[in-house]
């Protein structure tokens, strides 16, 4: 019988990280949350309680959410990482080298047998394995944001990933009541190719001014009932994000992933979308 892993570490405790260690604490597993520093992981801390916080009062925790915080822990070095950690998924930004630095650590912490994931939603997990002592043993787990809301997981299956660590991950994640997808290792994997090109093309247009950007993403969710448009959804995301995925789909994939003169503008006016109270909407800080 599947359950979630007993003890589960998640390098990163930005949104996505807490956001990850929090579905697993509410599921019942221990977590570890790894942070650069103590301010850092007293903030990573504060945002799992937070979201659980925000469950409870939609009635959607089947636990207290003060005795699940009793399941989540933080760290501030690799080397303090549990060594019976069965998943460790790291959530760090998306930059390969970054990447293969905190797996490479993780990996001489945790037994052989750990799971190593890696939550990116454009990297090569090919290249990132081949960095690994147990390629094998990796593979990609992209959640989506925010996590606990959404419904899908994306594993990615790199060239190395044994069929019995997919088949592994494929039960904990619906043990999390979510669904998956299965995707071989290509650049953007399904979900970012996707949305990603849908999302330039709404910069492009809004930016050729076809129609504002509340129509753009009206004709999406009413035409083609879309839960929200692709314009909004870049905010959600962080144009920073969707702008660094889409230079990476850009180097790999050429010129139709080309990111539009637009967003460029608003990540370097520091326009970033719902995390800095402005993108193609205002949000409220």
């Amino acid at each position: 019988m599947i359950t979630v892993p007993e003890v589960v570490a998640v390098i990163g405790g930005g949104r996505m990280g807490a956001g990850i260690g929090q579905v697993f604490a509410a599921a019942g597993s221990t977590v570890v949350v790894a942070e650069a520093n103590p301010d850092a992981a007293v903030a990573a801390r504060a945002r799992v309680a937070a979201g659980l916080a925000r469950a409870a009062d939609k009635g959607s925790l089947g636990d207290d959410a003060q005795r699940i915080m009793t399941r989540v822990h933080t760290v501030t070095a690799l080397t303090e990482l549990p060594s019976d950690a069965n998943l460790v998924i790291e959530a760090v930004p998306e930059r390969t080298a970054d990447k293969i630095n905190v797996l490479s650590g993780a990996e001489k912490v945790v037994a052989p047998t750990a799971v190593l994931a890696s939550n990116t939603s454009s990297l090569s997990i090919g290249e990132i394995a081949a960095a690994l002592r147990f390629p094998e043993r990796f593979v990609g787990m992209h959640f989506f944001n925010p996590v606990p809301a959404s419904a899908l997981v994306e594993v990615v299956r790199g060239p190395a990933t044994a069929a019995d660590v997919v088949d592994q991950v494929l039960g904990w994640i619906h043990e999390l009541g979510k669904s998956d997808v299965v995707v071989e290792d290509s650049p953007g994997f399904a979900t970012s190719r996707l949305g990603v090109a849908l999302g330039l093309e709404a910069i492009r247009m809004l930016e050729e001014n076809v129609a504002d950007a509340a129509s753009i993403d009206r004709a999406m969710e009413f035409g083609y009932r879309h839960p929200m448009g692709p314009l909004r959804s870049t905010d959600l995301v962080g144009l920073d994000v969707r702008l660094a995925i889409a230079e990476h789909l850009h180097t790999t994939l050429g010129e139709r992933f080309r990111p539009p003169a637009l967003l460029r503008d608003k990540v370097a006016r520091g326009e970033l979308g719902r995390k800095t109270g402005q993108g193609f909407f205002p949000w409220p800080r």
